[in-house]
């Protein structure tokens, strides 16, 4: 019984995980931006100021020309964490990858490279008798 409920609460946080997961940059808090990947609280605090003092983000490069420190790099990497404007990402933005992918950069012509090594067998150190020949 208290392993179905753990696995109930466990599913339960997941999914919450994932329905918090977008970040809308017109309708977020500062504690929802703080939530994004990227954004600190002095980066939400100028994009609230921003949206206070010129309204709602039109799109992606309204965005990007309105709030210092966003520039197309960044915002690539921003929505790619997350953030969206008017529910949209940005173009060219990849999802988040699972946490196993991060740090891994492969190359844009990597190729699959066959793991003949793993399927040698260890060679091993054997003392052998003096006049013995093992093959």
């Amino acid at each position: 019984m208290f392993k179905k409920l753990l696995l109930a609460v466990a599913t339960l946080i997941a999914t919450m995980g994932f329905a918090f997961a977008q970040v809308d940059v017109n309708k977020a808090d500062q504690a929802a931006l703080d939530s994004v990947k990227g954004i600190g609280p002095a980066k939400s605090k100028l994009i609230i100021d921003e949206r206070t003092k010129g309204g709602d983000f039109k799109d992606w490069a309204d965005f990007e020309k309105r709030v210092k420190g966003i520039g197309a790099k960044n915002s690539l990497k921003l929505s790619s964490a997350g953030l969206q404007v008017n529910g949209q990402s940005k173009a060219g933005a990849e999802m988040a990858k699972p946490a196993a992918a991060k740090g891994a950069k492969p190359s844009a012509n990597a190729k699959a490279k066959p793991m003949a090594d793993a399927a040698k067998p260890a060679v091993t150190a054997v003392a052998a008798k003096p006049g013995v020949v093992k093959k």
